[in-house]
């Protein structure tokens, strides 16, 4: 090659591929900014974060398209094999493998990296203000919309980055919630479900760090269902409030019942009460993996690790496939479930002596790209392990926003299981893209009145 071109082509080349590379940096620095880690692992299992899934259309009948439909799964862990990775798989998942040798694996598939943020979100996290935790825990100071602790020194900092995190403004959908007994029996409850995330009702800084003042008023979410099938529980509902300050504003809830036609106060909606209509498989603060005061615990970060946790799980809310098919005996039908290669933080919840809880304690594993809890260990007063949980995570990438396609709840004492949040034979999947709705629709007046419809 003539020198006198070779100079130039250099510079060119340079150039070319610098362009990528300031914008790959740039992306990197935005996921920072939530704090995770920007790079792969060392041994190629977790690639590098590269902007997340930015596909946006949904299919005709609003449900997600699966993105990776094609991928099969690059090897299973069963019985046979599951001391080979015993390392990163939670313990649960391993008794969860001893408890159903015959019938329950894990699949595990290529890991992408798909979650991601509105860019505001980046920009507010950037600007975060002195936030802190008070009062046992039980209380968020100068909460806002974005990642409250991007490098979190304390268990109690990764629990608030999860209550927190970004799942959209609102919530407005139609699913399915199932509990499927050991023979393979099923009970089926459908319900409409409005939620709106208060904490992202002011989304400019110029709004929100005004408000940071009303801390004693701060209100964290409106939660309000509405049971359709079956006809004998149809018309009951349930309105709870949470607030940023749980230990001086702690939750309220109201229930409409049908057989009496009135709306009644509802005091025990929180920590280990059972949930509504679970059956006793769940407690009211396994509801979205965790919710809640966390003042009944004492918080330990262990630290971040490479772990095999339910990732991508398009397939579990995926129209094509029925209710019957997904909803097999002891567990979801593992040929219909993925579970990718992720960092996570672990965190080990311990009861604090002067308190009362079904869990001795509880050990969560939380996705570093979306904050969102992925599975729950949790051991009875025995120190056995009891209950698995396990959010079958995804991106609306449409908004986007990070959720659970499926919440389920394994019980190994009863050999039973609950799922919530299926929309699989619904008109959609739901619409998180929506802003936050007039607050006078989450009053017991508006309870009543819905229930009435």
């Amino acid at each position: 090659m003539n020198r006198k071109w070779q100079q130039p082509l250099i510079l060119l080349i340079s150039v070319f591929f610098a362009i990528p590379g300031l914008v790959y940096g740039e992306a990197n620095q935005r996921i920072a900014l939530i704090g995770a880690i920007t790079e792969g692992s060392e041994n190629g299992n977790i690639p590098s974060w590269q902007g997340g899934l930015t596909k946006h259309e949904k299919s005709d009948g609003g449900h997600h398209v699966d993105p990776f439909s094609e991928e099969s799964p690059l090897f299973i862990i069963n019985k046979d094999n599951a001391q080979d990775y015993a390392n990163a798989i939670p313990k649960g998942s391993l008794a969860l493998l001893k408890a159903y040798p015959g019938t329950f694996n894990i699949p595990v598939y290529r890991s992408h990296r798909t979650a991601r943020y509105p860019d505001w979100y980046y920009d507010n996290t950037s600007q975060r203000p002195d936030t802190r935790i008070e009062k046992d825990g039980s209380s968020l100071i100068n909460g806002y919309p974005g990642v409250a602790f991007p490098a979190p020194k304390t268990g109690l900092e990764a629990i608030w980055n999860h209550l927190t995190r970004w799942r959209g403004q609102s919530i407005e959908r139609t699913f399915l919630d199932a509990i499927v007994y050991s023979n393979g029996e099923k009970q089926l409850t459908r319900s409409k479900q409005n939620v709106s995330f208060e904490l992202f009702r002011y989304l400019e800084p110029s709004d929100w760090k005004p408000r940071l003042s009303d801390q004693d008023r701060q209100v964290l979410l409106y939660y309000h269902s509405l049971v359709i099938e079956p006809a004998r529980l149809a018309g009951g509902s349930l309105l709870a409030i949470d607030y940023v300050d749980q230990h001086s504003r702690p939750r309220k809830a109201w229930s409409y019942d049908v057989g009496q036609k009135r709306v009644m106060r509802m005091p025990y909606i929180t920590h280990d009460n059972s949930a509504l209509m679970s059956e006793s498989l769940r407690t009211a603060d396994d509801t979205d993996m965790f919710n809640g005061s966390p003042e009944r615990y004492d918080w330990n970060l262990v630290g971040r690790k490479e772990m095999l946790v339910p990732y991508n799980a398009y397939r579990v809310s995926d129209p094509s496939i029925s209710y019957e098919e997904l909803l097999s005996p002891l567990h979801l039908n593992p040929l219909l479930t993925r579970f990718e290669y992720h960092r996570v933080w672990v965190i080990e919840a311990k009861l604090k002596r002067q308190f009362q809880h079904i869990y001795s304690s509880r050990t969560f594993y939380i996705d570093e790209d979306s904050w969102s809890i992925l599975q729950a260990d949790q051991y009875d007063n025995q120190g056995r392990i009891w209950r698995i949980n396990m959010c079958h995570y995804k991106l609306y990438y449409e908004v986007p926003a990070n959720f659970c396609a499926a919440e389920v709840s394994h019980d190994l004492k009863r050999k039973a299981y609950y799922v919530s949040g299926l929309t699989n034979e619904e008109r959609n999947s739901g619409d998180i893209s929506q802003p936050n709705p007039p607050t006078t629709q989450f009053t017991p007046a508006a309870l009543r009145a819905a229930a009435k419809r």
